[in-house]
């Protein structure tokens, strides 16, 4: 998968964002929120649900990501990454962080 690919697909969620920040990574956020990040060095982060984050780093395609894991964060190289099994992981990210936004913010976003 491509860093473009992965822009298209998080881009075409509902009230998503992208910023270029932390040294050229394109950081996709909703409510100013992150729930991606695709890395110069040719992965993608992103955030999963602790059960997630077990079944993906445990003999999955992930592993923890770096400064993140603790959030339940994890990485996959774009060469491993199935463009199916991404769009999938890069909904649930930006699910998992719309749902923490505070109900105003969600109305306004018209989440």
């Amino acid at each position: 998968m491509t860093r473009e690919e992965v822009q298209a697909c998080a881009m075409a969620l509902p009230a998503a964002t992208h910023v270029v920040q932390w040294g050229g990574s394109d950081v996709y956020k909703v409510g100013g929120k992150v729930f991606a990040i695709c890395g110069l060095r040719g992965g993608l982060s992103f955030k999963v649900s602790p059960i997630g984050f077990e079944v993906l780093t445990r003999g999955g395609p992930a592993r923890q990501a770096p400064y993140l894991a603790k959030g339940h964060w994890v990485i996959v190289d774009l060469e491993d990454l199935e463009p199916s099994d991404a769009v999938g992981w890069i909904e649930t990210a930006h699910g998992l962080i719309a749902a923490k936004l505070t109900k105003a913010t969600r109305a306004e976003l018209g989440l």
